[in-house]
């Protein structure tokens, strides 16, 4: 008789625990997280004023005595279902700075809102999509001989697309340099957008945060290329943020013109020693400034935020520019499931990381991520609500939120995380269960919306 797998023989033995339907509730309160925290402890709720106990949980009573939590990664990689939760989460931050909600009020839909794109500057020719691969005018082949064009019209998903032309001729020390300074290089661009603004109205710089507030999230998407670029929802306040309504002299084209003026401008100057030079860093070329409209339907917005928490839940090895985890040894560089391209950038990272100069950059630390550093999503305090007041408002709605005037006293540890091969399997069929659910849902709301829509047109 043929012995089932282990996978299979763990999932029935978890089946047949005593405890069994105490575990699925577990499972299912994660919402199927693929690597869930294990913790064991007690909490108590104690009445203010009297002392009286007033509720207690303790995990010697759960299965295996302790309490599993999500873990909270927000890549789909690593965690689909925990990233789904977060997707969902920066969807409804970046809406909220848009139209509103989360105690954000909804007359910021009327503010000067721009959806800006800035890129990373060229490091050297690649393959690129849609449009046949020219040479250069001037020139046919590049210094090593190679052709500056290859002549084929590339399809989006072609591996080539974003490769160089030529690997020698291509800046990986610029490429990598850029990027582990690139999140400097969005502070120098928004400090520069409020400068051009007072200046353009005849204000003193120091002045500005009297009259107005440059509000923003931003998120940073990996182009083909392996290099970052980065995506932003930016809106002018007044002084107290969504509070308050922007000056008079704070229109969408001015906010635009200084937008644009900054991002051709500003530049970090940085120097490594002789084997570098001085190095000017800016953005590139392409720069995409889009205004919101402010008399839609909400559409668009709603687009831009769907849009934003699309690429935040993506991991650097789903975009094909990097490992989702740390590199420790030139090994891990050599064994990654990267183009050779990519290769080329982390190994980069490592040569630098061990030159006594480059050492405040962490290039090692960061050579999975090809010396990129910053957070993928990022933003200012007064553009909308943040993730641990939506983490708030969701505990508070399943009923998790500690009680007024009551002292709350907690004692955990971390025993353990992940799951049995088991566990996993049956894990990630209470994932899919929710999220058809959760489609089910989805799709019942638009059937009775276009209802609603038609029952008032005939009306």
């Amino acid at each position: 008789m043929r012995q089932l797998p282990e996978t299979d023989r763990d999932a029935i033995r978890i089946a047949q625990d005593p405890q069994f339907t105490r575990w699925l509730e577990q499972i299912t309160a994660t919402g199927g997280c693929s690597h869930p925290i294990h913790l064991s402890g007690s909490t108590t709720t104690l009445d203010g004023a009297t002392g009286e106990i007033i509720q207690h949980y303790d995990t010697r009573d759960e299965p295996g005595e302790r309490l599993l939590v999500r873990c909270r990664n927000r890549r789909a990689t690593v965690c689909p279902a925990c990233s789904r939760l977060h997707a969902g989460d920066t969807f409804h931050l970046v809406r909220a700075g848009l139209l509103g909600g989360k105690n954000v009020p909804a007359n910021v839909r009327h503010r000067p809102r721009l959806f800006v794109t800035l890129t990373a500057p060229s490091f050297g020719p690649v393959h690129g999509a849609g449009e046949r691969c020219r040479p250069r005018r001037d020139r046919a082949e590049c210094d090593h001989g190679r052709p500056l064009g290859c002549g084929a019209v590339h399809d989006v998903t072609d591996p080539l697309v974003g490769q160089p032309l030529c690997a020698d001729c291509y800046d990986y020390t610029g490429h990598v340099l850029w990027h582990a300074h690139a999140s400097k290089l969005w502070d120098r661009f928004v400090i520069d957008v409020r400068r051009r603004l007072a200046s353009s109205v005849g204000l003193v710089q120091s002045r500005f945060a009297q009259h107005a507030r440059l509000s923003f999230a931003r998120v940073a998407e990996y182009q083909k290329r392996a290099a970052v670029h980065v995506h932003s929802v930016v809106r002018l306040d007044g002084p107290n943020g969504p509070d308050d309504e922007p000056p008079a002299w704070g229109t969408a084209e001015l906010l635009i013109d200084a937008v644009r003026a900054s991002a051709r401008r500003v530049l970090v100057r940085t120097s490594y020693g002789l084997a570098v030079g001085e190095l000017a860093l800016r953005w590139g070329a392409q720069i995409d400034v889009r205004p919101l409209r402010i008399d839609g339907d909400g559409s668009d917005d709603d687009a831009v935020a769907a849009y934003v928490a699309k690429y935040v839940t993506k991991g650097a090895s789903e975009t094909g520019a990097g490992t989702d985890h740390p590199l420790t040894n030139w090994g891990d560089i050599e064994s990654a499931p990267v183009s050779e391209h990519v290769r080329t950038l982390m190994r980069t990272c490592w040569r630098l990381g061990g030159i006594p100069g480059y050492e405040p950059l962490r290039l090692r630390a960061w050579a999975h991520t090809l010396g990129y550093r910053g957070h993928i999503l990022t933003k200012s305090r007064a553009y909308s609500t943040t993730y641990a007041a939506l983490r708030a408002e969701r505990a508070h709605h399943m009923g998790h939120a500690d009680m007024p005037d009551a002292v709350t006293e907690r004692h955990w540890r971390y025993v353990g995380s992940g799951h049995t091969p088991g566990a996993a399997l049956l894990a990630a069929g209470v994932a899919e269960d929710l999220a058809t659910n959760r489609e089910i849902a989805r799709e019942e709301r638009a059937v009775q919306g276009r209802g609603l829509d038609a029952g008032t047109a005939s009306g």
